[in-house]
């Protein structure tokens, strides 16, 4: 390239990079740094930042258990559940036109003739016909829309999506399907306009995608993302700030919505309305046109951009941050310990950079209330207490408070509430109202001659719940009782 095209290069891309700073999005975090001039020169200023959200299904392998569950070997006709007479439909894995493979699932959509995968019958009734349809990324993603399920077959009567965080060797639910919740999973049937901010987490099952289809739209199966961002960024994601806000201080929403794999276990094919006709199996099978998931590559903001390198994505690290996910700091940036980007202050969060190992010379000694020791270690970094961060171990992370060192919250305003009334004082108690005690506000106060109230009165239909609350907050219970 030569020079004078090289400059002009450069100067298109710094006035490209100087606009899309003011696109009102979640392009507030493409970008990871920008120039700035001033009379004491030219430096750079760090923002948070991450890759746009795409299409996923494209860098994803996909495996089925078992293997030899796909139809066409040997060749099978096929009936369809709505006209059990019309058997012309043939699978046969020998012919390409016939044949219906698992890449199918993940082509593009729209294609004529449609293309699919598809199982075998259910020949083997009553044996259930069971298949695990396993989507796995080899990396870090987050889901940021509604993944789509697309049968060409009638929708199944049970089915379960399931997620992994550690490259499947664990797998957690993330919601059930059935026809009958009760029946098929001992579960009440709810849908995700049930939810609310402080049961976004919760696991339900939904009857809603499980009736039989009339038009193409009742093909689908959802796992709903956008309606759960909606409980905190409002109808439409108009407030982005405190969806943000969200994501950035409660770990446990950012990790409902990170996967490194994703498994389809289909459990029970469509019947119809009536019992299952033993004299016909064929018109019983699993069959999907599209899986479509949209998605991120996780880089811990640290990164805008995710490649494809050697078969596996990776994101590619700014602040001095190195890693698949942009994890750890470089070799000769450990001058302070490593730290996720963070999305606030809207609107260009903060970095959280790895400093050079030389910042360690200006730690003059670390905090005696927040560092386990009063001095750095050997590699000039002071070792903080949990709750704790900064170069000095001063600062407490969020969800935790400052006092003689970082404390958990007690409560706060949106995920762990007082109960009966009761009103968060400082994130360190609740300020229960006369008739109610417990940390919480729990419990009812028992007076002399007050009718109903017994020695067992605290163990009400929700005592359970808050039974497994108070678990979670003994730390931040016995810190408080301390002070």
């Amino acid at each position: 390239m030569h020079l004078s095209s090289l400059l002009s290069f450069q100067a298109l891309w710094l006035a490209v990079s100087s606009a899309m700073q003011h696109f009102p999005s979640w392009g507030h975090y493409d970008m990871c740094k920008t120039q700035i001039h001033s009379d004491e020169g030219t430096s750079w200023d760090y923002m948070a930042c991450q890759p746009e959200a795409t299409i996923v299904t494209k860098f994803l392998n996909v495996t089925l258990d078992p293997p030899s569950i796909t139809c066409g070997t040997p060749a099978e006709t096929y009936c369809t559940l709505e006209n059990p007479y019309m058997c012309n439909n043939e699978c046969d894995a020998s012919t390409p036109e016939l044949a219906h493979p698992p890449e199918l699932m993940l082509d593009h959509e729209g294609r004529i003739p449609n293309t699919f995968w598809q199982s075998v019958s259910w020949k083997n009734y009553p044996r259930p016909l069971l298949v695990n349809i396993t989507l796995s990324w080899n990396k870090t993603i987050e889901l940021t829309e509604d993944i789509i399920i697309t049968f060409e077959s009638e929708r199944p009567e049970q089915m379960i999506l399931e997620k992994s965080l550690d490259y499947g060797q664990t797998w957690q639910p993330y919601q059930f399907y059935a026809a009958d919740c009760l029946n098929a999973f001992r579960m009440e049937p709810k849908t995700v306009h049930d939810l609310t901010q402080k049961s976004v987490l919760d696991i339900i099952c939904t009857e809603e995608y499980s009736r039989g289809y009339v038009w193409k739209m009742d093909k689908m199966v959802r796992f709903e993302i956008k309606d759960r961002f909606a409980l905190f960024g409002g109808p439409h994601l108009h407030n982005m700030a405190s969806l943000y806000g969200q994501l950035d201080t409660t770990k446990n929403l950012r990790d409902f919505f990170t996967v490194t794999d994703l498994r389809i276990r289909l459990l029970r094919p469509a019947t119809g309305a009536t019992i299952v006709d033993e004299r016909n199996l064929s018109k019983y099978f699993y069959a999907i046109s599209n899986i479509e998931i949209q998605g991120r590559c996780k880089c811990n903001l640290h990164a805008n951009n995710c490649i494809l390198d050697n078969g596996k994505l990776a994101c590619v690290c700014e602040h001095n941050t190195t890693g698949q996910d942009c994890g750890r700091c470089k070799k000769a940036f450990q001058g302070q310990p490593w730290r996720s980007g963070s999305y606030l202050p809207i609107p260009k969060g903060t970095a959280n950079i790895c400093f050079p190992n030389t910042i360690s010379s200006r730690h003059c000694k670390c905090n005696p209330f927040g560092s386990v020791h009063d001095r750095c270690n050997g590699t000039g970094v002071c070792d903080c207490k949990k709750g704790t961060t900064g170069a000095k171990c001063d600062e407490c992370l969020p969800g935790y408070y400052w006092h003689k060192g970082c404390r958990p919250n007690v409560c706060d305003n949106e995920l762990m509430l007082c109960q009966n009334g009761g009103k968060c004082l400082d994130h360190r108690r609740c300020q229960c109202p006369a008739t109610y005690t417990g940390v919480l506000c729990e419990k009812r106060k028992c007076e002399k001659g007050v009718g109903g109230c017994s020695s067992n009165s605290a163990q009400g239909p929700a005592s359970h719940n808050v039974l497994l609350l108070l678990t979670a907050l003994l730390p931040a219970v016995t810190g408080f009782l301390t002070l």
